[in-house]
C-alpha cells in the first residue's frame, strides 16, 4: 500500500530538440523515447525542431506530439539542413522555448549545437549523436568544441559517433552509448506476403547501401522478391537498376511505412548492406523479430551483429553478399536466441527507464560549462 506520507517525484520537464523530423530511424527513436519516458514522469510539452518535413510532421501526429519547427520544406538537402549545421537564427528562436525546462537534450548535431547556445544558464544540456559525423558540405568540428563544454552528457550512438565526442574535448565520462528503441516486435506477418522473401527496411541514400543489395540479388541463381522499405533519392535509381538486372518483378519498393516490422516478419532475411552505420534500428528490429540478418562489416554493425547474432560480409562487395544471402536462403541460419535477447534491450521502456536513469543522475548537473560562439 502506498504510504501518503512518503514524498513523491516531481515530473520533470525536457525540451527536446531535434534537428531535423522527417521520417528516419534517429527521429523515430527520438518519438518513441519520448512517449515512453512520459510514463515514467519525465514530459516534453511539446517538439522543438530545426527542420521539418509535413511527412515528418504527421509521424511525429502518430505519437500525438504538439510540434513546433523552426522551418518547414520538402526540399531539406544534407548540405543545408540543421541536422549537420549550426545556425544562429535557430538558436535564438530556441531561447524563448526553453525558459521553463529543467533538462535539454538535442538530437543531432544542429540541434545540440543550438541548445548549447540557448539553454539558460544552470540547465543541464544533453546531446544525442546518431551519426558518424562526416559533414556532407563543411567542417563544423571547431563549433562542435566550442559547445560541447556546455553539454553534461553525450549520448554516442556507435563508435565514430563516440570517437567524435572524444575529439572535440568531451571527458570519457560524460560519453555513454546512445541507446535508440526499436519498433514493436510484432511477429505477425502482412498477409499475402511471398515466402520465401528478402526484406532491406531504411531511407534511400548511398550510405544505406540498397543498390548493394540489388545488385547482390542480381547475382543469385533463383532470387525470390525482395522488399525494399523505405523511401529516398535514390528510389527512381533503384526502380532503374531493377529494370537494368532483370529484376523489375522481383524488386518490389511499397514505400515508407510507420511498421516496417510486418513487411520483416517471417522474411528468409533481412540485409542492411550500408556503406556507414552507426547503429542500425532495422538490424535490431530483425534480431527481436528472429530473421537472419545479414550486414556489413562498418562501424557499430560490427558490434551490433557481432557475437553470433548476425552474419557481417565486407562493404561494396555484392558478390560476397549474393554468396552469403544464396546459403542463408538454403537454410543455414544462425541461432535466433542470442539476437532476441540482445534487440530486447532496445525496446521503447527499457531505452526509456536508462535514459530517465541519466537525467536524474548526479552527471546532470554539470552545468558550470560556458558555450562560446
Amino acid at each position: 500500500m502506498e504510504d501518503p506520507g512518503a514524498p513523491k517525484e516531481v515530473a520533470m520537464r525536457v525540451g527536446r530538440i531535434i534537428g531535423v523530423l522527417d521520417p528516419g530511424g534517429a527521429q523515430l527513436s527520438a518519438l518513441r523515447l519520448t512517449e515512453a519516458l512520459g510514463a515514467l514522469g519525465i514530459v516534453s510539452t511539446r517538439l522543438l525542431v530545426g527542420d521539418a518535413t509535413p511527412a515528418g510532421l504527421a509521424l511525429a501526429e502518430r505519437f500525438h506530439l504538439p510540434v513546433e519547427a523552426f522551418r518547414v520544406s520538402e526540399g531539406i538537402t544534407q548540405e543545408t539542413s540543421l541536422q549537420w549545421t549550426p545556425c544562429e537564427g535557430f538558436a535564438e528562436w530556441l531561447a524563448p522555448r526553453l525558459t521553463q525546462v529543467d533538462l535539454v537534450h538535442g538530437h543531432m548535431f544542429g540541434a545540440w549545437w543550438a541548445a548549447a547556445a540557448a539553454a539558460p544558464c544552470g540547465v543541464p544540456v544533453l546531446a544525442s549523436e546518431h551519426n558518424a559525423l562526416t559533414w556532407p558540405a563543411q567542417d563544423h568540428t571547431a563549433a562542435a568544441a566550442r559547445a560541447a563544454a556546455r553539454l553534461a552528457v553525450m549520448f554516442a550512438h556507435g563508435p565514430a559517433a563516440g570517437a567524435f565526442a572524444e575529439r572535440i574535448g568531451l571527458p570519457p565520462d560524460r560519453i555513454l552509448p546512445g541507446r535508440s528503441a526499436i519498433g514493436t516486435l510484432d511477429r505477425r506477418p502482412i498477409a499475402d506476403l511471398p515466402v520465401p522473401r528478402i526484406t532491406f527496411a531504411g531511407r534511400f541514400r548511398e550510405d544505406k547501401g540498397p543498390d548493394l543489395l540489388v545488385e547482390a540479388v542480381a547475382r543469385l541463381a533463383d532470387p525470390p522478391p525482395t522488399y525494399l522499405v523505405g523511401d529516398g533519392p535514390m528510389r527512381s535509381r533503384l526502380l532503374s537498376l531493377a529494370r537494368q538486372r532483370g529484376l523489375a518483378d522481383l524488386v518490389r519498393l511499397p514505400g515508407w511505412v510507420p511498421a516496417p516490422e510486418r513487411w520483416m516478419a517471417g522474411s528468409s532475411v533481412h540485409v542492411v548492406p550500408s556503406r556507414e552505420e552507426a547503429w542500425s534500428q532495422s538490424a535490431v528490429l530483425g534480431l527481436g523479430l528472429g530473421v537472419p540478418v545479414v550486414g556489413t562489416r562498418v562501424d557499430g554493425l560490427q558490434h551490433t551483429l557481432g557475437s553470433g547474432r548476425g552474419l557481417l560480409v565486407p562493404p561494396e562487395k555484392p558478390d560476397v553478399l549474393a554468396a552469403v544471402l544464396a546459403d542463408v536462403l538454403a537454410g543455414h541460419r544462425p541461432d535466433p536466441t542470442p539476437g532476441r535477447r540482445y534487440a530486447a534491450e532496445f525496446t521503447p521502456p527499457a531505452v526509456a527507464a536508462r535514459y530517465a536513469e541519466v537525467y536524474r543522475s548526479p552527471r546532470c548537473q554539470l552545468t558550470d560549462g560556458i558555450f562560446s560562439r
